[in-house]
């Protein structure tokens, strides 16, 4: 049978996030959704997502195929609704589809708004998401089940005596290392995958996981609620905070309540705000209505997608967004909303154009021995270039 991970609507209200993913692949806790569905149902996954997107994360229909929605994060006891599914059940929260089990046939022409032969009513309580900072204000929830689903049955690695750990639920896999360092697990848990680094003189509290080859550089203070995805290398102060992977913020500077794509940099000493001088509620840019949306929190900090850079000293307001390969730099603080492949700061911006910025991304990806910056990759952000043209003629 075929696991195969939907967008739905998602795709658009997580915009700038997924315009180059798909919402299944976005990393909250440790793992990818995607990848929690794999280590609970056992198997791969495909996709059924954006046709400009389908290259790269293609789909794989067999003779029978389980549908689920891209942002549903699976527990315990939907996956026990969802594994008694017959061919052509769909099963509903809310009246938003989840999941159905379909027919090679049916497969080939799914629709999410589609009827289907019987539908069953869901009455769980699952994580959804559905908009950016559902991301990190979920992330200490689904950080905490992915620690007890990759740790369950096993021991930590050994990790250097040198070291200060707190309660017991530290996790090192073999090939961790970490020096001179203290770990609080009280809060939450510390999970630590293959071939990570903690440099000296740092300070971690859980929740919080550093995904395959990332680094923590010296000095570094963390607070819970906190990933750093594979190949990552991170220093300063990080609070409640989710980078997904090949993105570096190694220098000091405040990174809170926010949520930081791939190929990402943040220069030295660069901050952002997560609590506004009044304490007011925060409103982000929101793509679909084309205006600022309420979010209902007091700490919304940055959400910056993929390829984005900022030179050092960036000051970054309450509640940012930034979208795809938008490079910021100057002296001040940048409008709440950066558009996809702009360029510029509080002085104002222009047009970040793609021959310039892939010129940067091949040198990026240079850096990564296994990564290549190649055509599957051009096209998908030419396509990104096109889709967002006018969100970078909008006066704010």
């Amino acid at each position: 049978m075929a696991i195969i991970l939907f967008d739905g609507n998602a795709y658009q209200t997580l915009l700038p996030l997924t315009y180059t993913r798909p919402v299944a692949d976005l990393r909250l806790g440790i793992l990818t959704i995607a990848e929690k569905w794999a280590k609970y149902l056992k198997q791969d996954f495909s996709y059924h997502t954006q046709s400009y997107l389908s290259v790269k994360f293609p789909i794989d229909i067999q003779s029978e195929n389980l549908f689920i929605h891209g942002a549903v994060c699976p527990d315990e006891q939907l996956l026990e609704a969802i594994n008694k599914l017959k061919t052509g059940e769909a099963l509903k929260l809310d009246g938003r589809l989840i999941a159905v089990r379909l027919s090679e046939s049916a497969a080939k022409t799914f629709d999410d708004k589609a009827q289907f032969d019987r539908t069953i009513d869901y009455n769980g309580s699952p994580i959804v998401i559905k908009y950016p900072e559902d991301i990190f204000r979920n992330n200490d929830t689904e950080l905490k089940k992915d620690f007890q689903l990759l740790t369950k049955g096993r021991s930590s690695a050994a990790i250097s005596s040198t070291n200060t750990i707190i309660g017991n639920d530290f996790f090192a896999e073999e090939g961790a290392v970490a020096e001179c360092s203290s770990f609080n697990t009280t809060n939450g848990p510390i999970y630590l995958a293959k071939t990570t680094e903690v440099w000296e003189g740092t300070h971690i509290r859980g929740s919080f996981a550093l995904c395959n080859n990332s680094q923590v550089k010296m000095g570094t203070n963390i607070y819970g609620g906190t990933t750093v995805g594979p190949y990552c290398r991170v220093g300063g102060e990080i609070n409640n905070s989710v980078i997904w992977g090949y993105s570096s913020k190694g220098h000091e500077g405040y990174l809170g309540n926010s949520v930081m794509g791939e190929w990402c940099n943040i220069g030295a000493d660069s901050n952002n705000s997560n609590l506004k001088n009044n304490y007011a509620e925060v409103k982000l840019w929101d793509y679909t209505s084309q205006r600022f949306r309420a979010t209902g929190l007091q700490f919304c900090g940055l959400v910056m997608a993929d390829h984005s850079k900022c030179a050092i000293n960036t000051m970054f307001n309450t509640g940012t967004v930034v979208g795809v390969s938008a490079n910021v730099f100057g002296a001040g603080f940048p409008r709440n909303f950066v558009p996809d492949f702009s360029w510029g700061g509080p002085h104002g911006f222009e047009t970040y154009s793609p021959k310039k910025a892939f010129e940067t991304m091949e040198k990026v990806f240079a850096r990564r021995d296994h990564r290549k910056f190649d055509d599957v990759e051009r096209n998908i952000l030419k396509t990104v270039f096109e889709l967002t043209n006018e969100y970078r003629h909008i006066g704010l």
